[in-house]
């Protein structure tokens, strides 16, 4: 996308692309965790899935029972949108190392407990190690909680994680836009996840901008 805003030569152009693809390329570890709104998750992965960007996909065991609670789909659909999937108990996955390269890593919806562990280093499953391997190596870490109200200790983990680096992004959709459906509404906070990655998107209509 940046390149189309410059008018590099073809040569340079493909040696930069051929870079950016090495250091970052386009494969993002989407962690799963055990809040309500796992419907935020599940639509992230469809369309990363239709953008053609690798996912690969970790999974706490509350978030599958989540899957099954709050929607209609099985966890094995979920799972069939990922490019690559992942045993929350394995590290010895390669999402257990920061030398696997990737855009980042996003956790939605993102529990509490999943957030404290984040936030306290405590990485016991592999989701957390996942994500600890992404602040290490200063990749773009995003965690979408869905929890209201929060409590003294919710908040402050929330500042421990945000002067780390890490990127809270709430599950509180707008409304600018004039939502009609449930659809809409996650659509917007997937659209606002993908924003901060710089992935380009068409999934709501960005305030005052309808061109």
């Amino acid at each position: 996308m940046i390149l189309q805003h410059h008018h590099y030569p073809s040569y340079y152009i493909t040696r930069l692309q051929y870079h950016n693809e090495m250091v970052n390329p386009m494969r993002l570890i989407v962690g799963l965790s055990g809040a309500s709104g796992i419907i935020y998750g599940i639509r992230m992965l469809e369309v990363l899935h239709d953008l053609k960007i690798e996912t690969d996909l970790v999974m706490t065991g509350m978030a599958e029972k989540m899957v099954e609670i709050e929607t209609s789909r099985s966890v094995e659909q979920v799972r069939d949108f990922a490019t690559r999937c992942h045993d929350n108990s394995d590290f010895t996955s390669v999402l257990a190392s920061g030398g696997y390269r990737t855009m980042g890593m996003v956790v939605l919806p993102c529990s509490m407990k999943t957030l404290a562990g984040i936030a306290c280093g405590f990485a016991d499953n592999l989701l957390l190690r996942a994500a600890d391997c992404t602040l290490k190596e200063r990749r773009p870490l995003i965690l979408v909680p869905r929890e209201t109200p929060l409590n003294l200790i919710q908040l402050k983990n929330m500042v421990t994680l945000a002067e780390s680096g890490v990127t809270i992004l709430p599950a509180a959709p707008g409304f600018y836009h004039r939502p009609e459906t449930i659809d809409d509404l996650v659509d917007h906070i997937v659209g606002k996840t993908l924003d901060v990655f710089g992935v380009d998107h068409h999934l709501y209509h960005r305030w005052r901008q309808d061109f």
